[in-house]
């Protein structure tokens, strides 16, 4: 018999950006997935069973990355995508060619997001330029992340 090695250090955990639901259990302001965009739900109402079969469940829901608003119709004994969704801060240590450089609570470097457009974006620029200590937010799901908020860090 030839002994077995299993190398558990360097292995990603394999865990899936989404895990299923049954419609009838997804509540407003939980996650979903419509047309293959991860959404927070803003609306839900439930149709009543009709002569030919389920309670249907209308999803209103704004995609958590562009804003955008997307809708769903969908039997409420089905099962839907929920995306996992994961809200990490960091620090920011500089804005350089539309990307943040932000440092994790270990001491690492991240800079492989980009800087958000808009108010935000412009509010994480000025303030880096006056020299304030940010604590930017960013959200990921799916494969994709961004920056979602920023504030200035307590005084320590």
């Amino acid at each position: 018999m030839s002994e077995e090695h299993h190398d558990f250090e360097g292995g990603s955990a394999n865990a899936s950006a989404t895990f299923p639901m049954q419609c009838s259990a997804l509540r407003k302001n939980g996650h979903v997935v419509i047309k293959g965009r991860p959404c927070k739900i803003v609306d839900m109402s439930t149709s009543k069973t009709g002569k030919h079969g389920h309670a249907k469940v209308h999803i209103v829901a704004l995609d958590i990355f562009t804003g955008r608003k997307m809708e769903d119709l969908s039997p409420s004994t089905h099962n839907m995508d929920v995306p996992v969704v994961k809200r990490d801060e960091y620090t920011l240590l500089d804005v350089q060619d539309g990307y943040l450089t932000l440092m994790t609570s270990e001491g690492a470097t991240k800079d492989d997001v980009r800087l958000p457009e808009g108010e935000l974006g412009q509010q994480i620029e000025d303030g880096f330029e006056e020299g304030k200590e940010l604590i930017v937010t960013v959200v990921s799901a799916m494969g994709e992340e961004c920056a979602l908020a920023a504030r200035e860090a307590p005084n320590s």
